[in-house]
């Protein structure tokens, strides 16, 4: 499907050069008899680079066709991240740089969204946020328990966040995985 530069509005998702892009930002100039100018700014759905394009007149591009599956996580060999799909039982095989930082925010069992394009898993989306068990983290010194003061934590899938002091060993609490922070204890 062909898509004209006037449908590039935010989150708008289209192929340009070969490569699946989504739009960030959209903003369209009307220049009188001359058509319309439009700038926008782009973030690859492959490697999450950001980029800036200008599309003039009546250029058109071609919409691009993104599927998502449910799928659950199974293991790592360090390289390689495996998925299974677990309705098909299919399995899919993610290269490590492809997760990269998100790699500390799914443990074994997780169900993520695995995004395809033209049938190549291209990137996986994690919920808002994770519950994740506090591996290791420094006991509190007795009466220096208030939220303002930060410790680190070591979580179970290696990662290491900041943590307010009454966090203790064995506590499972809540990560928002767009910025790695403390969301909350979570009550078992």
């Amino acid at each position: 499907m062909q898509l004209n530069i006037t449908d590039l509005k935010k989150g708008a998702l289209f192929v340009l050069e070969g490569e699946p892009y989504k739009v960030v930002e959209y903003n369209q100039k009307v220049m009188g008899r001359g058509g319309s100018i439009v700038n926008v700014r782009i973030k690859s759905l492959i490697n999450g680079k950001v980029l800036e394009r200008t599309f003039k007149g009546n250029e058109q591009l071609e919409s691009a066709d993104i599927s998502v599956q449910q799928v659950q996580y199974l293991y790592s060999d360090g390289q390689t991240f495996y998925f299974m799909n677990q309705v098909t039982f299919e399995q899919f095989e993610v290269p490590s740089d492809l997760i990269g930082d998100n790699a500390g925010y799914i443990k074994d069992g997780d169900m993520v969204q695995l995004q395809f394009f033209q049938d190549k898993p291209i990137s996986v989306d994690l919920p808002k946020n994770v519950p994740l068990k506090v591996e290791y983290t420094e006991t509190a010194v007795k009466g220096d328990t208030s939220t303002s003061i930060t410790k680190d934590a070591t979580l179970e899938t290696g990662i290491v966040i900041k943590v307010p002091a009454f966090i203790k060993t064995g506590d499972i609490i809540s990560v928002d995985t767009a910025s790695g922070a403390y969301r909350e204890r979570v009550k078992e």
